[in-house]
């Protein structure tokens, strides 16, 4: 993968996933915090080359019955804000 054909993405689910998952889902990065109200959320940091190995990542994340509350795409040089 060249950094020219990849794709930066940030998906936030519901609830904790443990960081041990990276491996299974591309090598995305885990991160938990929380929420304004308090609940656990679980964000995922990671690029992929196309939009069929992002396809892959999110039915993965169905696999585990967890829900997706937001995906972006990370443009540029944005700065990720974790927590």
């Amino acid at each position: 993968m060249s950094p020219e054909t990849c794709t930066s993405y940030r998906i936030t689910l519901k609830g904790e996933l443990d960081p041990s998952w990276s491996d299974w889902l591309n090598g995305f990065e885990i991160s938990t915090g929380s929420a304004a109200d308090g609940a656990c959320i679980t964000t995922l940091t990671g690029v992929v080359p196309d939009q069929a190995a992002l396809r892959g990542v999110l039915t993965r994340i169905w696999d585990l019955n967890l829900e997706v509350t937001l995906v972006h795409q990370i443009q540029g040089k944005e700065t990720i804000l974790e927590g």
